[in-house]
C-alpha cells in the first residue's frame, strides 16, 4: 500500500517489530520509545495531521471477545503496584468522568498475567490493555492532535497471555486491516 495515497490529515502509527503495517509508521514498543519517536516524527512534518490513529493489539481484562476490534480515545497509565496498594502517582487518573460505554485502555510497560489483577483493572473501569496507547495519546494531545486507538484483542490478561498473543496476532492483523478498509481509513 502506498503511504502517499493515505489521507494526509491522518497519521497512522503502530508499535513496530511484530506489530508492523506497511501503511503505518512504527513508533516503538512500550511507553518511552513511542513518546520519543512520535515526537520526532511530528516535529519533522511540514504540516501536522488532524488525527493520529494508533493500531495494534490488546489484551482483555474480562469477558469481552477475542479477535474483536476495540476503538478508544481514552487511555491511561495505571500500574499493578497501585492496585496492590504498593504505590501512588501524582498523575491525575479520573475514570469517573468517562462514560461506562467507552472503551478505556490501560497502558504499562508490563503485560498483566494474573486473572485476579485483570478483574481489579476491569472493576476500575478499564476494558483493555495495550502498552503504547497512553504514550501516543499524550504526545497527540500535547501537539493538539485528535487521538484514536483501533486495537484487536489477541488474548486475555492471564497466565496464557503471551502464548495466545503469538497464536492470535496474525488473525488480529487481518482484522485490523479489514476494519480500516471498511471505514475508508486505508
Amino acid at each position: 500500500m502506498n503511504l502517499n495515497r493515505l489521507n494526509s490529515d491522518i497519521l497512522i502509527v503502530c508499535a513496530g517489530a511484530m506489530e508492523s503495517f506497511e501503511f503505518a509508521k512504527a513508533v516503538g514498543i512500550g511507553m518511552v520509545e513511542p513518546a520519543i519517536n512520535l515526537t520526532k516524527i511530528l516535529l519533522n512534518l511540514k504540516q501536522l495531521p488532524k488525527k493520529i490513529i494508533f493500531i495494534g493489539s490488546c489484551g482483555l481484562y474480562k469477558d469481552e471477545k477475542l479477535l474483536e476490534i476495540y476503538t478508544a480515545t481514552q487511555a491511561f497509565n495505571y500500574e499493578i503496584s497501585a492496585i496492590m496498594g504498593l504505590s501512588y502517582t501524582p498523575i491525575e487518573i479520573n475514570l469517573s468522568t468517562v462514560s461506562q460505554e467507552t472503551t478505556i485502555i490501560n497502558s504499562s510497560n508490563f503485560i498483566t498475567t494474573s486473572k485476579d489483577i485483570a478483574t481489579k483493572f476491569k472493576n476500575l473501569g478499564f476494558s483493555v490493555e495495550n502498552m503504547e496507547a497512553y504514550s501516543i495519546k499524550c504526545v497527540a494531545l500535547k501537539f493538539g492532535i485528535e487521538f484514536e486507538s483501533i486495537l484487536c484483542a489477541t488474548n486475555y490478561c492471564d497466565e496464557n497471555a503471551h502464548e495466545n498473543f503469538i497464536q492470535n496476532y496474525p488473525k488480529a492483523k487481518e482484522n485490523i486491516i479489514k476494519y480500516l478498509k471498511s471505514k475508508g481509513i486505508i
